[in-house]
């Protein structure tokens, strides 16, 4: 059976839980040995971005919990695949007890080599469903949004309280070429089509992927030639942040085109107050560093078989960024 928990599980609650477990003397008599668990905790994006520092905070925060019990180590990577599945394969390298990585398609082809060293892999943020479903006995699990329902809770979302339908324009900037991950841009985009807007797509460059302002001359080219869009969706946290300025540097002023996106970060929760930004799928990222940690944790030290756990159900807009706030300046949410 799979065990979900939603995104407003109380996350002290299950600090106190985990702690709880990890505290009790003699709970898998085939562990004698009091070593620390070593774990290697990927986070996927750079150093200082505003969605790989949430996660990296959650992973760390974890390790201060676990204290002595476990040796956590963050590494990061640029939002690249093919530079997390090198990471992943030196961190196989490096024969930990377990990895968290992000269930991209290029690091699969090397996961079966590390669970067959005896290492626990999970994964967070993108999802391996086969891969999960063969391993996950041996502690493989998922903490994250479920790729295309997120995708289409936000394109629903965004057409519904944009008060949008047939014949209206949108545009989803996105990775829909992306194996798995692409899986949330065809969510927004086939919520988009179902409430009858004409949607376009446009790729999200690697370029732009490492860096957003680089999407500056992309998306403000795009709509001063496609004045009549009426919805910007970008599926990508760093782009969401950079809203504000790409509707500015477009020539458009708040409230101008509805604008929709992924994740909090303090630049997103300005452009929500602000009204350049509208609505947002928070998928809550601290909860993907600090959950696998002890999902690792568990299954390396007491054999726990992989959770999965669904983070992405919340919407934030400006009837509830106030609330939120306080914990986006603070790296949380």
């Amino acid at each position: 059976m799979t065990n979900k928990f939603t995104g407003n599980t109380s996350l002290l609650l299950i600090a106190v839980l985990l702690v709880g477990l990890v505290s009790v003397a003699g709970f898998a008599a085939e562990h004698d040995s009091d070593d620390p668990v070593k774990i290697i905790y990927l986070v996927g994006g750079p150093a200082g971005g505003p969605f790989a520092s949430v996660k990296a905070k959650g992973a760390n925060h974890a390790a201060e919990i676990l204290g002595d019990k476990a040796d956590v180590q963050v590494r990061y990577g640029n939002w690249n695949p093919q530079n997390d599945a090198k990471l992943f394969q030196e961190s196989v390298a490096m024969d930990p007890d377990g990895i968290a990585v992000i269930g991209w398609g290029a690091v699969e082809p090397f996961i079966e080599d590390a669970v067959d060293k005896g290492i626990v892999v999970t994964t967070h943020n993108v999802d391996l469903p086969e891969v999960e479903s063969r391993y996950k006995a041996k502690g493989f699990g998922y903490v994250g949004q479920e790729l295309y329902a997120s995708g289409h809770m936000l394109g629903a979302a965004a057409a519904e309280r944009a008060g949008l339908g047939e014949g209206d324009k949108a545009v989803v900037w996105g990775l829909k070429s992306e194996p798995v991950r692409g899986q949330r841009t065809q969510g927004a985009i086939d919520a988009l089509e179902e409430a009858g807007l004409e949607v376009e797509h446009i790729e999200i460059s690697s370029e732009v992927d490492k860096d957003p302002a680089n999407g500056i001359p992309i998306i403000t080219g795009y709509l001063q030639s496609n004045p009549d869009t009426d919805l910007l969706i970008t599926d990508h946290g760093a782009l969401t942040a950079t809203q504000e300025e790409y509707f500015k540097s477009a020539g458009y002023g708040p409230d101008e085109i509805y604008g929709a996106g992924f994740d909090l970060s303090p630049a997103t929760a300005r452009a929500i107050e602000s009204g350049f930004t509208d609505l947002t799928l928070d998928q809550q990222p601290y909860l993907q560093g600090f959950l696998p940690v002890f999902q690792v944790y568990l299954s390396a030290k007491y054999k726990f078989s992989g959770l999965h756990i669904d983070t992405g159900s919340g919407l934030v807009h400006s009837g509830n960024i106030d609330l939120i706030t306080p914990l986006v300046e603070k790296g949380i949410r």
